[in-house]
């Protein structure tokens, strides 16, 4: 599979399909870009009915690699998202807020004076490997036919079930203490917002996610995707 090198009006056979690497921009959902994309298609290309799909949603507080496939494409979407992604991301200890990223409020705070730049790297090793992991309470999971963020956005008690994914590396770049660096190679349907929130729990502290990129999904790299504002001419 080859991702699209030139902007879409230039492609010429755009119906017969095509891969899309996007740099998803902060604060956009991955169907905010699917959407630009398909009604971009349908009034500047005369594309009519054309499917669309994204390989692997990210989250509106994250960036980076988004693959966006396009007519025949869309049948590639489960091949694509079952790939090994990697991402590079901020976490701030000593404070847990209830969506473990930025989207909530500071629920509670704890001292970090006693954490040392030893423990912190120690305690990100205990989670490479399979391992066991509850989504976020605010995640797109469904209990029964309701989207967990809806029912958590409500104040409704929901209980997630764990599931086993697969932490090929987690790694710490960088410690500025309560700012913490680092980068994740992992399986499909791992939380990152979920792992920072474990890490800081096994720490005995608190931990949330304050940034975040996906640099690569199997071959797929971000340093090759488009701008929006580049694709979309």
């Amino acid at each position: 599979m080859k991702p699209i090198d030139l902007p879409l009006s230039q492609i010429n056979d755009i119906k017969e399909g095509a891969l899309i690497l996007i740099d998803k921009p902060l604060t956009w959902t991955s169907f905010d870009v699917v959407n630009k994309i398909r009604y971009f298609l349908k009034k500047n290309l005369d594309t009519g009915r054309i499917k669309v799909g994204h390989a692997g949603t990210l989250d509106p507080l994250a960036t980076g690699l988004l693959i966006v496939c396009v007519g025949k494409y869309t049948k590639r979407i489960d091949e694509i998202q079952k790939q090994k992604k990697e991402y590079q991301g901020t976490l701030e200890l000593g404070a847990t807020t209830p969506s473990y990223d930025l989207e909530t409020e500071i629920d509670h705070t704890f001292p970090t004076d006693s954490l040392s730049e030893d423990s912190l790297i120690e305690t990100a090793q205990f989670f490479e490997g399979d391992i066991e992991q509850i989504p976020p309470i605010y995640s797109a999971v469904k209990v029964q036919g309701v989207r967990s963020y809806k029912n958590a956005r409500q104040n409704k008690i929901i209980q997630l079930n764990a599931r086993t994914v697969s932490i090929e590396h987690f790694k710490i770049s960088s410690i500025q203490m309560p700012e913490v660096k680092f980068t994740v190679s992992c399986s499909t349907g791992t939380y990152i917002r979920s792992l920072v929130h474990d890490f800081g729990k096994k720490l005995g502290n608190g931990a949330h996610l304050t940034a975040l990129s996906r640099t690569k999904i199997g071959d797929f790299q971000l340093k090759d995707a488009w701008k929006l504002s580049e694709v979309l001419n």
